[in-house]
């Protein structure tokens, strides 16, 4: 289910209604922080799953080099 345009605008007016014109900056930008920080904790834990990855594969291959 898709929201068409007089949904979204009926959404955005409320908003405004709501919350006034003075406190959607504030909301966004809070709305804003936590995305950042849900990229950010994503992009760490991407990178130690790729560094573990790579870190098993470096493992693998010394120990297949070494074993006769």
């Amino acid at each position: 289910m898709s929201l068409g345009w007089n949904e979204i605008l009926l959404i955005l007016v409320l908003v405004l209604l709501l919350f006034g014109g003075k406190k959607i900056p504030e909301l966004m930008r809070g709305l804003g922080k936590g995305v950042r920080e849900f990229n950010d904790a994503k992009n760490t834990i991407r990178r130690e799953v790729e560094e573990g990855i790579s870190e098993k594969e470096g493992q693998k291959t010394t120990s297949s080099t070494t074993t006769p």
